[in-house]
């Protein structure tokens, strides 16, 4: 019985924790929780324990009943235990759903949040979707439009001048048409009283203007359709303005700037030398103004890209003052200072080694002397001489005569006769060894009063002007065309600003002393000697040599005027001239556009070459202008009118009076005589060209 009894009791414990069991998974299955994995698996291991204790039991049947009280206390102890921990784990899983089920509801709530969002992410993508696509139709269709559009598109301007709807060839003709006229056109520089004016084409302008235009045409064309289509209607609504981007040579630009430096009123005066003969002239310093180049070339930039201006704006050139640079007596000595040499030849090969003077000077004296507060020092040279010079080895040194320029000049002007021959006397004897180089200012010097150079026209400021020197440049110009013809290099040489009486245009060569020189190269391949003398109203240049296997049997020039530019007029008033009369002071000129050949002759053959490029600055026409009042003759009294005869009077009734004699007919005054009209005066001849030319 009692067995039957435990047995019982143990199948109801069972019961109880089965029933237990499906509670607590009824509870998590609620929750939407799946059973905590330690705890199922305990009291898995319980139940199995639990059923296997009974199968021992019942196999074993064990008698005693000690036995069986003990171990049924212990199992309800166990039970006990068990549902007390069943009832911990409950509250725990209780507490656990709260969690759980907020975390759920957090978990919902982000869910949706993040549906929410997906759906406006593919409405706002389904919306770009459309417009690129209407995007997309429209630029095809756009680009359709402008498919067979070969002009400018709408909107587009060059330096604010309208370019649209324009083909290349009609844009690029229209800027042309303007930078053309620009060109012309001189730029006025000024400074107070100080004017002078440079031509574009001196310092060759040039606008890019095939690289502006194709710059205006590809707009629109030179990407994708969508970039296209874009720079299209931004042009046309927003417009586009391409800025011209001015080109010149600004080397050249700052040679005439510095030219024009040295002539302004209170310009700075570096301090400089040369050798007068014997002695050597060391002029001091001055203090004074020098142009600011870098702000002028920008200045004169800005002015040539405004295209739209007409190119007449005055540049106002800035200056500043300056402090000449210390006579450094040491420095000129190493250059002045030489060792006399003897002059000689050698045959095989043939070469020719000229004399050369020795020149010393005492360096402490004149460091004494600089000491003194003077605008000029002359310091005594010693002058040795060597023993054999080339005058007496000179035919058998030099014995051909490679070539012979002359040019005409008036004799009659002594001034100006006197400068040729002092330059002449300076280059004559000069002897240049293959590979040297001639230089005209290194070789005849400063021109200076100390000198002995007089006072004769030059060009200046657009003026024929008397200058110091003047006529010099005939020299240089002489010995040009003498270096051309005997196959020398041309090493710097640069046109005047006008065309020069004495030679044509393209065969000149200007000088000015510290600015621009006249240089060229012994290319040969033995020595070359100078030979130069005026006499009878001709300058001569003779070049001496010895001639060589590949030498020209002749040399000839040709010039060709590719361009010229009308020159302009300029009124004076001067009110020491009565009103009415003009006087030309100076005759205009046209300036020319240029290129000089020179032909060379060989084995009956001729061959061409481009000597030079140049540009001649129209000579401006100045004409003084009478502004004074002309007294006009007094007008003649007016002759007084005769008298009338008085009336006589009636006679009584009746006796009738005799009829009175009729008053003589008073004479009428004579016609007073008008004055005598006055002369218009004669127009004043124009002045002779001039026959001289500037000194720069």
């Amino acid at each position: 019985m009692q067995k039957q009894e435990e047995k019982v009791e143990e199948k109801k414990d069972i019961e109880i924790e089965e029933q237990n069991e499906k509670v607590i998974t009824e509870v998590k299955e609620e929750k939407h929780e799946e059973p905590i994995v330690e705890e199922s698996k305990t009291e898995e291991i319980e139940k199995e324990e639990s059923k296997e204790d009974i199968k021992e039991e019942s196999k074993k049947k064990e008698p005693s009943e000690e036995k069986n009280k003990k171990e049924k206390k212990t199992k309800k102890e166990k039970v006990k235990k068990d549902k007390k921990q069943e009832n911990n784990e409950e509250s725990k899983i209780e507490e656990k759903p709260k969690e759980e089920k907020e975390l759920v509801e957090k978990q919902k709530e982000e869910y949706e949040e993040k549906r929410k969002k997906r759906k406006k992410k593919i409405k706002i993508a389904i919306i770009i979707g459309v417009i690129l696509l209407l995007v997309l139709i429209f630029s095809i269709i756009f680009s359709v439009i402008n498919l067979n559009n070969k002009n400018i598109f709408s909107g587009i301007s060059i330096n604010g001048i309208e370019v649209s709807d324009l083909s290349k060839e009609d844009a690029k003709g229209k800027i042309q048409a303007i930078i053309t006229e620009n060109k012309l056109k001189e730029l006025t520089l000024k400074y107070n009283d100080f004017e002078t004016s440079i031509n574009p084409e001196l310092i060759e302008v040039n606008y890019g203007l095939d690289e502006i235009v194709d710059s205006a045409y590809n707009t629109g064309r030179d990407s994708n359709i969508f970039v296209n289509n874009y720079n299209i209607l931004f042009t046309m609504i927003g417009k586009k303005d391409i800025k011209i981007s001015v080109k010149f040579n600004e080397d050249e630009l700052k040679k005439i700037l510095t030219d024009a430096s040295s002539k302004m009123p209170g310009a700075i005066q570096e301090a400089s030398y040369y050798k007068d003969n014997e002695n050597l002239v060391i002029t001091k310093g001055k203090k004074g103004l020098i142009i600011d180049i870098e702000d002028t070339i920008k200045q004169i930039k800005d002015n040539l890209n405004d295209i739209n201006k007409n190119n007449q704006e005055i540049i106002t050139l800035k200056v500043t003052e300056k402090e000449p640079e210390k006579i450094d007596i040491d420095k000129i000595y190493g250059e002045v200072h030489q060792e006399p040499k003897d002059a000689y030849f050698v045959k095989e090969p043939f070469q020719i080694f000229p004399e050369v003077n020795g020149v010393d000077f005492n360096l402490e004296e004149a460091r004494k002397l600089l000491s003194e507060d003077k605008e000029e020092y002359i310091i005594k040279l010693t002058i040795n001489k060597p023993q054999v010079t080339l005058e007496q080895i000179g035919k058998e040194a030099f014995p051909d005569r490679l070539a012979i320029f002359t040019t005409r000049y008036d004799a009659s002007n002594v001034n100006r006769t006197t400068n040729l021959r002092l330059a002449c006397e300076k280059i004559n004897g000069t002897v240049l060894l293959s590979g040297e180089t001639f230089s005209y200012n290194k070789t005849v010097g400063e021109r200076t009063i100390a000198a002995g150079y007089k006072e004769a026209a030059i060009y200046s400021a657009g003026q024929v002007v008397d200058g110091l020197g003047g006529g010099i440049c005939q020299i240089s110009s002489t010995l040009y065309n003498a270096a051309v013809m005997a196959n020398l290099e041309i090493v710097e040489r640069k046109n005047h600003q006008f065309v020069t009486s004495y030679l044509p245009a393209g065969r000149d060569a200007t000088v000015v002393y510290g600015v621009t020189d006249f240089q060229f190269k012994n290319t040969r391949k033995y020595p070359v000697r100078i030979v130069a003398y005026i006499q009878n109203g001709i300058a001569t240049m003779e070049i001496y040599g010895l001639k060589e296997e590949n030498e020209y049997s002749a040399v000839e020039f040709e010039t060709k005027t590719v361009g010229t530019t009308p020159f302009s007029t300029k009124y004076i008033d001067d009110n020491t001239l009565e009103a009415g009369k003009e006087v030309v002071t100076q005759k205009g000129a046209i300036g020319l556009q240029t290129e000089t050949y020179v032909i060379k002759y060989k084995d009956g053959k001729a061959t061409s070459e481009l000597l030079s490029k140049d540009i001649y600055t129209p000579m401006q026409r100045i004409v003084k202008r009478g502004t004074k009042a002309v007294a006009q003759p007094a007008q003649p009294a007016q002759p007084a009118q005769p008298a009338q005869p008085t009336q006589p009077t009636q006679p009584a009734q009746p006796a009738q009076p005799a009829k009175p004699a009729q008053p003589a007919q008073t004479a009428q005054p004579a016609q007073t005589t008008q004055p005598a009209q006055k002369t218009q005066p004669t127009q004043t001849t124009q002045p002779a060209t001039q026959t001289n030319t500037k000194k720069n």
